[in-house]
């Protein structure tokens, strides 16, 4: 049954025009909202080099691999799934040996035995690759140039992890659309705004929702995995020392999930907006806490489209990849969804918005790495605290940091923050990790 059928089946006060732009968010989330492999920098950089190597048609003698700051920062220190390994030679020779672009962001989820024969061509072509950083304003950019004798192929990504904007072989131009367009031309660009989230979360059919419970599997799967002790064992840890705290135990099980994957766990999960960590922060504490307090099923998948489309609305004014760890934004999705489960309003929803932008709104990102875990916690216990004080009508003063009355333009000055005003601390962060003495 389609979305138009139902809606226009139930008596509500949806117009033609609210009908169509529920049918765009609902695309926008399942744009946003999709399943990966590993860290989705590296598997962007395996997946730019899978393309180059499938459009020269032979195994290369030779790969160079330029990237914008940003992608090589966060793809330094992360475990690569079922490697044992970090960083990005081994994604990039997985990519060479046995990628398959059409797997999109799970393009590292290969059989261990190419694990292996991976491992074997790094070894054996060590001198033959060349990572470097390219200078770009575009923060997501990944080009691999792959060579065969006088033959060669580029394929370059930029905007998205999945966005090839830019294929080669020798001569010919085989593809060539500007970097801006990081979403295909036959996709709706949506507008949001926190009463457009809301409004999409609580009033449409709960069958058009439920595609979001997928997260739940998948993620929950990841958070049973890391329990065992992956990392820094923060899940693991946390969890044994929880007993019945309901928020304690909510988070432990979500940073539990984050040991594994940034650990280089071959469990997939659901990212959000390009990040498996934002995706699995937007969906476990939503389901774990629900589920603890014996909310109805509906109420909690509600609530996780509410966290979900949140954090990708914040996201769109920080940038795909920013200086501003994406826990932020994340934990702002989850903020807003632990209110609609206690009972919240759009106007607490709002208040612990605001709350949380005024807590954790400089947390930088440092990288992609098992200490990634760390700042989940941060940002989910701070997440509660913001809820519990939105419940009780407490919000932040307008005249404090940030925030301003309107919530949607406390939302924006985060974006800038985000996207223009932490450009300077992006390149000091670089230049320590890339300086580090160890």
């Amino acid at each position: 049954m389609s979305l138009l059928f139902v809606v226009k089946s139930m008596n509500n006060r949806l117009n033609e025009m609210d009908i169509t732009e529920m049918q765009n968010i609902k695309s926008l989330i399942n744009r946003e909202v999709v399943l990966a492999m590993g860290c989705t920098e590296p598997v962007a950089v395996a997946l730019a080099v899978t393309k180059s190597r499938e459009t020269l048609g032979t195994m290369p003698d030779k790969v160079e691999v330029n990237l914008s700051k940003n992608i090589f920062k966060n793809a330094m220190g992360v475990g690569i799934p079922g490697t044992g390994m970090i960083g990005l030679p081994i994604a990039i020779a997985m990519g060479i040996v046995a990628g398959d672009s059409s797997r999109a962001l799970e393009v590292l989820d290969i059989p261990a035995t190419e694990v292996e024969k991976s491992k074997q061509w790094l070894e054996n072509n060590k001198e033959n690759l060349s990572i470097q950083i390219k200078e770009t304003t575009e923060k997501l950019y990944v080009e691999c140039i792959c060579y065969s004798g006088s033959n060669r192929a580029l394929a370059t990504i930029a905007g998205q992890h999945t966005n090839f904007v830019r294929i080669e072989k020798d001569n010919s131009v085989l593809l060539d659309k500007p970097f801006e367009a990081a979403q295909p031309t036959n996709q709706t660009t949506v507008h949001l705004t926190m009463e457009k989230v809301y409004d999409f979360a609580t009033k449409t059919p709960i069958e058009e929702l439920e595609f979001i419970r997928e997260t739940v599997r998948y993620n929950t799967e990841a958070a049973r995995e890391g329990a065992k002790g992956y990392g820094l064992c923060t899940g693991k840890i946390l969890l044994e020392i929880a007993g019945n705290d309901v928020v304690h135990n909510t988070i432990a099980r979500t940073v539990a999930a984050s040991d594994a994957r940034m650990d280089g766990c071959t469990k997939p999960i659901y990212s959000n907006s390009g990040s498996g960590n934002q995706g699995i922060t937007c969906t476990l504490p939503i389901y774990e806490y629900g589920t603890q307090k014996n909310l109805p099923e509906e109420k909690i998948t509600r609530a996780l489209i509410l966290s979900h489309l949140t954090s990708i609305y914040v996201k769109q004014g920080i940038g795909r990849l920013s200086a501003l760890c994406g826990i932020v934004n994340a934990s702002i999705g989850v903020a807003a969804g632990l209110t609609y489960l206690q009972g919240g309003n759009l106007e607490q929803i709002s208040y612990a918005i605001k709350n949380l932008i005024n807590t954790i709104a400089g947390m930088v990102c440092d990288g992609a790495k098992p200490s990634c875990a760390l700042k989940i916690t941060t940002g989910l216990y701070s997440a509660f605290v913001s809820s519990e004080l939105a419940i009780n009508n407490k919000v932040v003063d307008a005249t404090d940091g940030i925030a301003e009355p309107c919530v949607d333009l406390s939302i924006a000055n985060l974006g800038k923050l985000g996207h223009d005003g932490m450009n300077d601390a992006d390149d000091m962060i670089l230049e320590i990790m890339t300086n580090k003495r160890i």
